[in-house]
């Protein structure tokens, strides 16, 4: 007979594919993503894309850790069910303060982000209670309730909500790389941190769609409020192409591997390291996003120092973070990404041109990228073929 305990976690027989509740979860996330892109639209500066990155990383904070939340229990037990919808609910507060989550909406931003946290730690560390991963929840719950210190008195402190903030998240993203270590406690063991590599690539997969739904839906509804003349429907065409090169990039081969990856490797490591390198590549997405904006609205519009960077710069950071994901699954550089990256760079620093231009620069790079991947996977299966 099953102990109550038990009930909650996930069984071997708990299939691996996302739940319907898990998929409601990732609609929160598109609201986030589309205010992301819009409040960096606002303020283009460096300073700008520096608080634009400071709230991305808090919702996909969110989502990383709710993602393991199902890998670890039954998304189909009553307990978990109720977090899914509460942490749907919390992200979806955190996106609507996202527009002035550093003014005047700094309150709501932090207690949506620091309720489910907690929230999750209390009803998992109470439902196992005289099961031995009650000291993980319970783990958890010590390092979140320490991060909710900076993150309410940032909301409550406006002068120092950034970083009160930073603090907050460094504590919250160093946890579990350290294993939740706590007075009396210690660290979690290995084996407490084991995911599922099927479950959790799956989880990657579906969103990074969300993701490049978000950039095809900027595209799309940029374009419709343009006059559809030649350039913007070719500034449109290239968009998507780009949208559907990101895509090609993020499978071939690592993205595919990835469930094995971290089904052999130390979970504390790739486990953990995927969620930071996954939103290195999100945060170029959105960044594309945001000079898809720019490049559809504008095509002929000579590119001034900061849209020519945004421009180029979302799919530079996306191939970054691209890079150090072969390097964590692989242990190897892909050298076509990297020259990939060097010439976006070099273009960056360079480029004076029309939007237009400047995105068909941007497309054939990834183009080239993509292509010689292509080849690279291919070569092997010729020189074995008869």
């Amino acid at each position: 007979m099953v102990s109550r305990p038990d009930r909650v976690l996930r069984d071997k027989d708990v299939p691996l594919s996302a739940s319907f509740l898990e998929l409601f979860f990732d609609l929160a996330f598109v609201l986030a993503l589309s205010q992301l892109a819009q409040h960096l639209l606002a303020d283009l500066t460096v300073v700008g894309a520096l608080r634009t990155a400071l709230l991305l990383t808090g919702v996909w904070w969110i989502w990383v850790t709710t993602t393991w939340l199902t890998d670890w229990y039954d998304p189909e037990s009553p307990a978990i069910r109720v977090l899914l919808v509460g942490a749907t609910l919390g992200s979806l507060l955190a996106g609507v303060a996202i527009p002035q989550a550093l003014d005047g909406r700094g309150l709501l931003f932090a207690a949506a982000y620091v309720a489910v946290h907690i929230a999750r730690g209390a009803i998992t560390g109470l439902t196992l209670r005289g099961h031995p991963l009650q000291s993980r929840a319970l783990r958890i719950l010590c390092w979140y309730g320490v991060s909710a210190v900076p993150w309410l008195a940032g909301a409550l402190l406006p002068g120092w909500r950034v970083p009160l903030w930073l603090l907050g998240l460094a504590i919250d993203l160093a946890g579990p790389r350290f294993g939740w270590p706590t007075p009396r406690l210690g660290r979690a063991p290995q084996k407490q941190m084991r995911l599922a590599g099927e479950h959790f690539a799956e989880r990657y997969q579906q969103i990074m769609i969300i993701t490049l739904g978000e950039l095809v839906l900027v595209a799309g509804l940029t374009y419709s409020d343009t006059r559809l003349d030649l350039p913007e429907t070719a500034a449109f065409l290239l968009v998507f192409i780009t949208a559907v090169l990101i895509g090609l990039l993020y499978v071939t081969p690592a993205g595919a591997h990835l469930g094995q990856a971290i089904e052999h490797a130390e979970p504390s490591r790739l486990g953990v390291i995927t969620g930071y390198l996954h939103l290195v590549m999100i945060a170029g997405i959105v960044l594309t996003a945001v000079g898809a904006e720019l490049s559809i609205a504008h095509p002929t519009a000579t590119g001034d120092t900061t849209a020519v960077l945004i421009i180029l710069g979302g799919p530079t950071l996306f191939l970054v973070g691209r890079i150090l994901f072969s390097l964590a699954i692989h242990r190897r550089l892909s050298w076509p990404r990297v020259v990939g990256l060097l010439a976006l760079a070099i273009a960056a620093t360079i480029l004076r041109i029309p939007l237009l231009a400047v995105t068909v620069v941007a497309t054939a790079v990834l183009f080239a990228v993509a292509a010689a991947d292509r080849a690279a996977i291919l070569a092997p299966r010729r020189r074995v073929s008869p």
